[in-house]
């Protein structure tokens, strides 16, 4: 992930019949072909053996999935005996550590009372090219988890998609070996991604908004969502337009995924449809907030620019700990801790027991609870803002 002031920044098998959110189908590839290699060998596969990579990929993305659900999950990576491909070594080994990892982020998501009862996992083959001996595989995973009702109004369920690259090995005697995965997507990581080792990078002093607490319970702040507050703003409007264009793409926004991620561009399209007005200026100037067909202010896409801005414009204030968060509220994090946020979201939904959910872009999720995402970024330093 760059790192840069204008940060566009941006997470056994069991099935649940998902009701509350439709999750799309990733359309199928094709495999790639091509001439023979210096070696002679073919720059193509059949599509048997590209059928039994994405299998390969299915079950050990399947077996991240179950880690995280109540009653199943386990420490060792099994996946189902292939002709054709198979796990390294290397990799079985990374994977059941990232199991290992996963039971552990269970037992802390469980510890701040949020636990998943089913899941789903599908993943479908986008692509396979072949070069010199090597296959590079893109896959992508749409996962649908169903909230245990812990405290009883929990959201039904929460899902995501993510995009993966395998990279697959010929051996002599013609098996593939599956030697690496890569998660393809910048943002936060989907809850069932093990989590590298966290980076203690020193904090390079630029401007930043006060962080926020991580403890619960959290002392009520609480915020009249179902009425406009002073200056016209529709919290409701905000949820509702995040949670309709959470994965279908507003097309009369541009995107910004492959510019460093679409997080914060998507959640200052949801503020401007809860009643946040432009503020023209010029694009560098933070002071600004501002879209139009021919470009965008910094401050509209870029995180640390945004909260900047929020700030100074007085349309935010910051909140002392993540759990006050409610609908239309926005949170944002510093990953590594350099004092330069990484990813920003929207507060869509917030249960009695007061859980904030939020919904982003880059990786697209809907109604992921703040309990989870600090079970799985316990390191990250995080930013609460009250709209």
């Amino acid at each position: 992930m760059r790192k840069k002031i204008l940060r566009p920044a941006i997470g056994a098998a069991v099935v649940v019949a998902a009701t509350a959110v439709l999750l799309p189908a990733a359309a199928m590839g094709t495999t790639e072909s091509g001439k023979s290699d210096s070696s002679g060998k073919a720059n193509k596969v059949d599509q048997a053996t590209a059928d039994a990579f994405g299998r390969l990929a299915g079950a050990v993305l399947k077996e991240r999935t179950s880690a995280v659900v109540d009653g199943s999950g386990a420490r060792h990576v099994t996946v189902p005996k292939e002709k054709k491909v198979r796990l390294s070594a290397g990799l079985e080994k990374t994977e059941d550590n990232g199991l290992s990892s996963l039971q552990s982020r269970k037992k802390r998501l469980a510890s701040l009372g949020e636990a998943y009862t089913a899941a789903d996992t599908k993943v479908s083959t986008d692509r396979v090219a072949v070069k010199d001996g090597r296959a590079t595989v893109e896959v992508t995973e749409t996962t649908t988890l169903k909230y245990k009702k812990v405290h009883g109004d929990e959201p039904d369920t929460t899902g995501f998609q993510a995009h993966h690259e395998l990279s697959f090995v010929r051996s002599k005697n013609g098996t593939w070996e599956l030697s690496g995965i890569r998660a393809k997507d910048d943002g936060l990581r989907p809850v069932n991604q093990p989590a590298p080792t966290p980076s203690t990078t020193p904090s390079s002093g630029h401007p930043k908004a006060v962080p926020a607490a991580t403890t619960w319970p959290a002392r009520p702040a609480p915020k009249a969502v179902n009425t406009l507050k002073t200056g016209g703003y529709d919290y409701r409007a905000m949820a509702a337009y995040a949670e309709k264009y959470w994965w279908n793409y507003n097309p009369s926004y541009r995107q910004f995924n492959h510019e460093g991620g679409d997080c914060t561009n998507f959640i200052s399209q949801a503020l401007r449809a809860g009643g946040w007005k432009d503020q023209p200026g010029s694009t560098s100037d933070y002071t600004s907030w501002w879209y139009k067909s021919s470009g965008q202010s910094d401050s509209w896409v870029g995180a640390n620019e945004w909260s900047w801005y929020a700030l100074s414009s007085k349309r935010v204030t910051s909140l002392a700990n993540v759990y006050q968060l409610d609908v239309g509220d926005i949170l944002q994090m510093d990953f590594d801790r350099d004092g330069s946020k990484d990813h920003s979201m929207i507060t869509t939904y917030r249960s009695r027991a007061g859980v904030p959910y939020l919904t982003y872009h880059s990786t697209n999720t809907y109604r992921k609870s703040v309990a989870s995402i600090i079970a799985s970024y316990p390191d990250a330093v995080y930013y609460a803002y009250r709209t």
